[in-house]
Formats: C-alpha cells, structure tokens, sequence
C-alpha cells in the first residue's frame, strides 16, 4: 500500500464514529475515559464484549458481529490502515455492535476495567517462532495474566491459526499452567464439533492457507 493511501485511510480512520485512537500517553497515564465505560459511552447498550485481537483488516470481527447481534466487538490493532476497511464496511452496512481500535495489544489491562469483556479471539496471530521474539506471542504467560484481568470470570479465549507451532506452544503451555482446555482442533474443517463461529467466517488470508492445504487450527479455553 503507498504511503499516500495510507494517509488517506488515517485521515477517514479519524472521521469514523466506530474507531478509536488514543495516543499512549493518555493510556499510560489513566486519563483513557473510555475505560470502565464501554458499554455506556462507546457501544451505548448492555451487551456483553467481545475482543479480537489483531484483527487485521477487520474482516472477522465484521462478520462475527453480522452473525451475532445481540453481542459488541470490538477489533484492535496497531495497523490503522488495514483495519479501514473492517471500519468502512460496518458503517456502510449500518453495523452498529461493531468497532476498532488501533493501540498495541499488550496495553490492554489498561484498556479495560477488570472483568469488563465477555470473550476474546485471536485470529491468525504471529507465531514469532524465534525465542527472543516470545514475549511478543500472544498466548504467552504474561498475555494470558493481562487478558485474565479483564475477561469475566469464566470468559473464554478462542485461538484460530493456521500455525502448528503457536498451536503446539498454546496447548502446552495451556496444560502446563493448569488452564480449562474446552476444545483443541487440529483441523477445524474435518471436525463436525467446530463451533460456526469458526468454520463460517473465513478472512482473506485463511481461504489462501486452506487453498495451499494448509489445516486450520482451533483452541478455546479459560484462563484459571
């Protein structure tokens, strides 16, 4: 994408009722007033909140929303300009259970107030395969204990990827920390269980894993 679009998406990004950017230092410091407030302030209902976290272009929290009304989502991401689009299309198409926000993941204790979310999804994340790059996994130890402070208890994580290795290295580390496993799918499109939320939403990238062969893999669990 050149940088002139780019702009431009930045540009509309801050004209979208449905986007939000705080600057860090508002984070950081504790004036970001939408904590605690989602419900009221940004979503202005009562339904439960659902988070995807690098969402990319948005697609599946589009489509996630489409498909459940009666729940928000709320998509973050660092990339502004690829999730312009996810942004575009809900406000074409009268989305109103729909958002996104670019920030960086691992700020997101600060985000929200404690058991504020209902769910959160991880969609074709990194894997950052090399060791120096752990800390940035985001199943990694630390991940889970941010995401544990403002999930509800019994809130569940659900983890798609086309990765074996970040599938490999969440379920040990899921076994190893005593977490509530509910399901781990190797192939989530040979398995008739696979809940619709995941095998009736493909993004972009996911129908090109699976045209070169590549199985798509599955985890949901809660954070003990």
């Amino acid at each position: 994408m050149g940088s002139k679009n780019k702009l431009k998406r930045f540009r509309e990004n801050e004209s979208f009722q449905n986007v939000v950017q705080p600057s860090r230092e508002e984070i950081t410091q504790g004036n970001f007033s939408l904590k605690g407030n989602w419900n009221k302030d940004f979503f202005k209902n009562e339904f439960p909140i659902v988070l995807e976290l690098g969402c990319g272009k948005g697609e599946y929290s589009v489509a996630l929303a489409q498909a459940n009304p009666g729940k928000n989502f709320l998509g973050i991401d660092i990339k502004g300009a690829r999730f312009w689009r996810g942004a575009k299309t809900a406000l074409e198409e009268d989305l109103d259970n729909v958002g996104f926000m670019r920030t960086q993941i691992e700020l997101i204790d600060l985000l929200f107030e404690e058991n504020e979310i209902d769910e959160i999804w991880i969609t074709f994340p990194d894997p950052q395969i090399k060791y120096k790059r752990t800390k940035h996994r985001l199943t990694n130890s630390q991940f889970l204990q941010k995401y544990k402070h403002v999930l509800k208890p019994g809130g569940m994580v659900n983890l798609k990827t086309d990765s074996e290795f970040m599938h490999g290295y969440t379920l040990g580390l899921l076994h190893g920390e005593g977490h509530e496993i509910i399901q781990a799918n190797h192939d989530v499109y040979k398995n008739e269980y696979s809940p619709k939320d995941v095998t009736g939403i493909q993004t972009f990238y996911e129908k090109q894993y699976l045209e070169q062969g590549k199985p798509i893999t599955y985890i949901q669990f809660k954070i003990k």
